[in-house]
């Protein structure tokens, strides 16, 4: 006995052509991904659904268990979750879907179906990385097909974690899972990566794409039923437990998953999954967010500061990625994409090509000089510039500086000064500060207008460039280069983002990278000594980019307070630093953390990518006003340290 079962992955307002896909292909039973249907009202409570249907029949609404409340998640908020194991209720079905399926009344609650040949279970999201997922005791109650209309979002390295959970879930327990996923751009910080999967008996046998530029893929798969069956009988303590399981209400179907004459219909195989590595995973993921973004938000491009250093240049690397997806979706026949782009670029007749010329016409760089900047900074950006094939500027700054601190002498009657003229520590702070200001207001100035100076429609979105390590240390001026429209780079370590820039010389031929990745990362704010930079990110922030991705994930991972993060600090660095100098770091980053808090309010909307990050506006929620000091942790620390 054979089944069909299918599983893609769609944005809501493709579900009809996801069914005629599936349709077309044979598949006898189709899943769609979470919130394909709208919320459900049973009982004036809201709950979010999956509804099951056939030729124009309700079979089941399935209510949602466990709600998603963590993190980027606040189901709470919109649903209420179903409390009533194995529990079905007659919901009353609203008139205008009553003169459509004839149903005045259908099941609603927590049951399985019930065909001629098999039995499939439901679960949502969630439920599958719930420690007491509902496939378990569906699986000791006979089900054997287990589906998951999945909204799950990407982060770096998670996919094994999905397609793990997934393998598992039928490993112990014997079994079909197919899992659907949610694809696309949210309208906000995440990104959904597809994935859908296909596995039977702990192995996956189909494997959708993880990224790419279709709103709409189908993956099918034909599978034995008997597979199941004798995979179970040999499994004694599972059949043990199945005798004392408490039954799930079974809705009855009259119809087949499989057919009389599929014998001779080739079943399909385990595969392994080809698993993408971290580098391809921010080549990809940001590219597409910011392809969503930018046709959904019809704007006609992007403008980019690009400073010459690994941040800025990740982020047009990351564009460029973008362009060679739209050129090889166009290339496959993708009309959606093509048409998009011919509204973005504003040409009826344009198809995308090449993508460094796709790249001019919906990048601009800007390289922001000042006194202060070097010439090889200089000459960097502008060789990535012409090697990425974007629409290159260069200007400098220092007019509107010396206009701005001008204006402040002349109302005080004191002119501030570097640190290294003799100035304090506040006015060097200060000037470095009116740079970077100046820099975003000359970035949204030329964003809103360099298009019309060139005699093209449109606007362009802002870029920002902060790294999620940066952001966490608050080693950035408020409202300046980091304050864009959106910033694909916002969730990712500068660790991985170095990884990505060799990742880019390797496979794009970008040679223009290997003087940026060699160059010490440097914000070019205070003088130069002999014209070189004497200023470098980590003297500045007293702290590696190293150490800030394991401060980050001891505290937001980790749960770590600065007490808690120092004990956990002294065994992992005991080879190379001593308990009071393990001290010493862990202090100077809770006193930054704790004084810099306040800027992640103002946070541009990011890439979510990392567990880590300390974006305050959906995933780390935190107060933005600390007592810097911590004087009770420290004097924990300190007691510690003197006992060793």
């Amino acid at each position: 006995m054979r089944t069909t079962p299918y599983s893609s992955y769609l944005q809501h307002p493709n579900s009809e052509l996801g069914i005629d896909i599936a349709k077309s292909k044979g598949a006898r039973y189709r899943l769609g991904p979470e919130l394909e249907i709208w919320p459900v009202m049973h009982r004036n409570v809201r709950y979010n659904c999956r509804v099951i249907f056939l030729n124009k029949k309700i079979l089941l609404i399935r209510p949602k268990i466990s709600l998603a409340n963590s993190g980027n998640y606040r189901e709470l908020r919109w649903f209420s979750p179903w409390s009533k194991a194995r529990h079905v209720e007659e919901y009353f079905l609203p008139r205008i879907i009553q003169e459509v399926t004839g149903q005045e009344t259908v099941p609603f609650g927590d049951a399985v179906l019930a065909t001629k040949d098999t039995c499939l279970g439901t679960e949502i999201c969630e439920e599958l990385w719930a420690p007491n997922s509902p496939h378990i005791e569906m699986g000791l109650d006979g089900v054997e097909i287990f589906t998951n209309s999945s909204g799950s979002h990407h982060v770096l390295r998670k996919a094994h974690a999905r397609v793990d959970l997934v393998n598992s879930a039928t490993a112990k327990n014997g079994g079909i899972y197919i899992l659907a996923n949610q694809k696309g751009c949210d309208g906000d910080r995440l990104y959904y990566d597809g994935c859908a999967m296909i596995s039977m008996n702990g192995e996956t046998v189909a494997q959708g794409s993880q990224f790419s530029l279709d709103d709409v893929e189908v993956l099918v798969a034909t599978l034995d039923l008997e597979d199941v069956r004798s995979y179970r009988a040999e499994i004694s303590s599972r059949n043990l437990a199945a005798s004392k399981v408490n039954p799930y209400p079974r809705v009855k179907v009259n119809f087949d998953l499989s057919c009389p004459d599929d014998l001779a219909v080739p079943t399909c195989m385990p595969i392994q999954w080809r698993h993408h590595s971290p580098e391809e995973e921010i080549s990809l993921g940001p590219a597409c967010w910011l392809w969503d973004y930018l046709r959904r938000s019809k704007q006609a491009g992007f403008l980019l500061p690009l400073s010459g250093g690994i941040d800025s240049s990740a982020t047009a690397c990351i564009v460029y990625s973008m362009c060679h997806q739209v050129c090889l979706a166009v290339k496959n026949g993708n009309a959606d994409v093509l048409a998009d782009t011919r509204r973005i670029v504003n040409d009826g007749t344009y198809i995308p090509e090449d993508p460094q010329e796709f790249c001019k016409r919906v990048l601009t760089t800007c390289y922001m000089a000042s006194e202060n900047s070097s010439q090889d900074t200089c000459n960097r950006a502008k060789l990535l510039a012409e090697q990425i094939g974007s629409y290159h500027i260069s200007l400098n700054i220092d007019a509107a500086v010396k206009v701005v601190v001008k204006i402040f002498s002349v109302v005080t009657g004191r002119t501030p000064k570097f640190f290294v003229y003799g100035g304090s520590s506040r006015e060097s702070l200060a000037l470095q500060n009116v740079q970077a200001r100046i820099r975003m207001v000359l970035a949204y100035l030329f964003a809103q207008l360099t298009l019309w100076a060139r005699g093209m429609p449109g606007g362009l979105l802002v870029l920002g460039t902060a790294n999620v390590d940066e952001s966490l240390r608050g080693y950035l001026t408020k409202y300046d280069c980091s304050s864009a429209d959106i910033n694909p780079i916002g969730g990712i370590s500068k660790t991985d983002l170095k990884s990505f820039i060799q990742y880019c010389i390797e496979n794009f031929q970008l040679t223009a990278l290997r003087s940026i990745m060699s160059a010490p990362p440097t914000a070019e704010l205070e003088p130069l000594v002999d014209g070189q930079v004497a200023q470098t990110d980590e003297a500045d922030m007293g702290m590696t980019y190293a150490e800030l991705s394991i401060y980050g994930k001891l505290r937001k991972i980790g749960k770590a307070g600065p007490y808690s993060m120092f004990c956990k600090l002294i065994d992992i660095w005991k080879e190379i630093f001593t308990p009071r100098e393990v001290a010493s770091k862990v202090k100077h980053f809770f006193r930054m953390y704790s004084v810099n808090r306040h800027k992640m309010t103002t946070l541009t909307p990011s890439y979510h990518a990392e567990n880590y990050s300390p974006e305050d506006n959906r995933f780390d929620l935190r107060p933005f006003l600390y007592n810097s000091s911590w004087s009770w942790q420290f004097r924990c620390i300190d007691k510690q340290v003197n006992a060793f």
